[in-house]
């Protein structure tokens, strides 16, 4: 049967080793014993592993898997995985399945070759994975190739986390000690845990493959170093939620069928600003395994595309002068018996345990401003923070009309009343009353209420949203154990939390904005109000090993100074690096294709201009267009030898902090420099002869 023509509820879910497959192959109390253990975050006891992983196996090979391989996240950015066959052999010469509970829950990958920021050296190889039974096994199809998938934690031999979802699970299990410990000050007894809760939006670009066989700079770098503007771009506003290019549409379709097999609730899909841009959203989860799932999203994205005969961008700013792409990363904090801790409620000027929550968030987003702006940075990312169509590099928070004003009455004592919402009349009597929020959303906040969330709108498109969401979890559990202190030493506990959040909206409130983040207005009242405003992610990082951030992270155990020093070193050589590559490809193109094509043109030029003149007629056009073209190539020449300088120079600090400076403060304005001239070129050469697809092309035709 065809896949279209299963039903979703057939469908969703159908290659996870989930609640259902394990209620139909564990034994009773082996089910219910690996409930509990996941459930209250337990060690798994080494007698459960065997029954499980034995079933497990069975189930993997009934649906045609021949490999298991545990599935971890490196410190690249992207997942890893190292594939075993389930193949055992006998003493008769032939072989058996197996698979033991300690093959399930540690594996042992080579080290030496991942990122570790000088955790290790590369003599010393061991690394082990460890089984993360919070996020469910799965099945990968890749080819004819099937795999059952653990998701993993990835440590050194000597303990240090390796990985992104090992610091993600420690800062999940602070987050949980001290929400509870305000939870329990304020006289709830029936919660158990406390868990942040996850929405991502994908957003990406689908080009058509055969533009993209023919640029050098999206294969190796994922984003145009070339190009002039397409004579339309985004101005006309239509392709926003626009209908639905058919091949598109498709695309859209067997992607949903991958993440829905994969349990993946892929939800919302739609076209965004820029031609060519599209989005997809799911419907929230732990933040653990959405964290997963959206590794495997944006995996799937990638290799459904190219079946599909596109080339799917996760860059955050493939094509210059059009909107980038992030991932919103929607963020709330619920209860283990569903309670949302940030759902206002119909009054929430008296929700005392919501307000502490939100001021909670708002006193951590303030006192760690930098920490959170680091956690996005990357080479990708500083292309559209603070464009047009993207957050400022300044952090801000917006709380919304109704949300504001009690913020700030907090600042004199109890707030005792609050906005209302309303309905909307349309003037039509066919159309409903249309319920009215108590504020009006703002797309130009970086961090911003949205009614029962926050949503981080500063994460890349292609970033892994762990960095993020563990700075997140770890800086509002710091702000909470500080309330928690106050609450549990105080015998008057509503009185204490009252002055708790008059000091909140005394000292925090001027990260607060809700105005227009776009404006050069804001730019300047931010820096009367000592917000930083680090346009560079080279800054950014530079600042994550600062005594009060190496603090935080120590005294949650989410990083020890080493582990968070080694990302430091990890980051700045990765964005050298990614710049080394982008720079390498500038030169590459520039040289051995427009600079050839440029020339070639030049003399056709040149014959036509001694054709004409020897005709005895005005030549005079043509010798305007090759002088002007002749002054150009000799501009975009000088500046190729000013980049490949540059280059050199930033390849030969030894010290990675430097080079990074090097990279941003000097390679960067020389590959501008190359692009000004070429994309100059490119409006001046026959088309014909261009070397490059156009961005008219690449964004318009399917």
């Amino acid at each position: 049967m065809s896949q279209t023509k299963v039903s979703v509820n057939e469908l969703f879910g159908i290659n996870v080793f989930n609640d259902e497959a394990m209620q139909e192959r564990l034994p009773k109390n082996i089910y219910k014993s690996f409930k509990k253990t996941v459930k209250e975050c337990e060690p798994l006891d080494p007698a459960l592993a065997d029954v499980i992983a034995n079933a497990m196996k069975d189930w993997a090979i009934e649906k045609g898997a021949t490999h298991y391989c545990h599935w971890f996240q490196p410190m690249t950015g992207f997942t890893a995985e190292k594939h075993d066959s389930f193949i055992a052999p006998t003493n008769e010469g032939t072989v058996i399945m197996e698979f033991s509970g300690k093959e399930l829950t540690q594996g042992e990958p080579d080290a030496s070759s991942f990122p570790s920021g000088g955790l290790r050296a590369t003599f010393e190889a061991r690394g082990y994975t460890a089984w993360d039974c919070t996020s469910p096994v799965f099945i990968k199809e890749d080819g004819e190739n099937t795999t059952l998938y653990i998701p993993c934690a990835f440590c050194s031999y000597t303990g240090e986390a390796l990985d992104k979802k090992t610091p993600l699970l420690r800062s999940m299990e602070a987050l949980n000690k001290h929400a509870m410990r305000v939870l329990r000050a304020l006289g709830n007894t029936t919660s158990k845990r406390v868990g942040a809760t996850l929405g991502s939006e994908q957003e990406y670009f689908l080009i058509d493959r055969k533009f993209v066989e023919k640029r050098i700079d999206l294969v190796m770098a994922g984003r145009t170093l070339f190009g002039s503007p397409s004579p339309k771009g985004q101005e006309m506003d239509d392709h926003y939620f626009g209908s639905l290019d058919e091949r598109v549409a498709t695309y859209m379709n067997r992607l949903n069928i991958e993440l829905w097999k994969l349990g993946v609730s892929a939800k919302t899909q739609h076209n965004e600003v820029s031609p060519a841009q599209y989005e997809m959203a799911p419907v929230f989860s732990s933040i653990n395994l959405s964290s997963d799932q959206n590794q495997l999203t944006m995996e799937a994205m990638k290799k459904v595309a190219k079946r599909c005969g596109f080339e799917c961008l996760l860059h955050e700013k493939p094509f210059a002068g059009v909107n980038g792409s992030g991932k919103h990363n929607n963020w709330s904090l619920c209860t283990d018996d569903g309670i949302n801790l940030l759902d206002p409620g119909s009054t929430p000027h008296e929700n005392m345990v919501f307000l502490i929550f939100l001021c909670s968030v708002v006193r951590a987003v303030d006192k760690y401003a930098k920490l959170l702006r680091a956690s996005v940075a990357s080479a990708g990312n500083d292309h559209r923070l603070g464009a047009n169509e993207a957050p400022p590099a300044i952090v801000s928070v917006f709380l919304g009309d109704q949300l504001n004003e009690i913020f700030t009455t907090l600042a004199k004592g109890p707030a005792t009343s609050c906005k209302e919402g309303g309905k909307i009349k349309l003037g039509v009597t066919t159309l409903p009353e249309l319920p009215k929020d108590t504020t009006d959303r703002n797309r130009t906040s970086p961090f911003a209420f949205t009614g029962n969330k926050f949503e981080f709108r500063m994460v890349g498109s292609s970033q892994s949203v762990s960095g993020p969401n563990f700075v997140l979890n770890t800086i509002v559990a710091e702000v909470l154990s500080e309330i928690a202190d106050k609450l549990e030493s105080s015998d008057d506990k509503i009185k204490a939390a009252g002055e708790f959040l008059q000091k909140i909206s005394k000292e925090n409130g001027k990260i607060v904005f809700n105005g227009d983040n776009y404006s050069q207005d804001w730019v300047t009242e931010a820096e009367k109000r000592t917000l930083p405003n680090m346009r560079k992610s080279v800054e950014a990082l530079n600042t994550i090993t600062e005594p009060a951030f190496v603090d935080v992270f120590e005294k949650h155990g989410v990083l020890s100074k080493g582990e968070l020093k080694a990302r430091q070193e990890i980051m700045l050589e990765n964005y050298a690096t990614t710049i080394a590559i982008e720079a390498k490809a500038t030169i590459n193109i520039a040289k051995r294709q427009i600079l050839p094509a440029v020339v070639k043109y030049s003399l056709n030029l040149a014959q036509t201009v001694n054709g004409v003149t020897s005709s005895g007629s005005d030549a005079s056009v043509y010798k305007e267009m090759l002088d002007e073209i002749s002054s150009e190539t000799k501009k975009l020449k000088s500046a190729i030898t000013a980049l490949e300088k540059s280059l050199t120079a930033a390849e030969e600090k030894e010290c990675t902090a430097e080079s990074a400076e090097c990279f941003c403060n000097g390679v960067i304005p020389s590959m501008d420099k190359v692009r000004m001239s070429a994309d100059k070129l490119e409006t001046l050469v026959d088309a014909a002869q261009w070397p490059l697809p156009t961005y008219a092309e690449m964004l318009f035709l399917k």
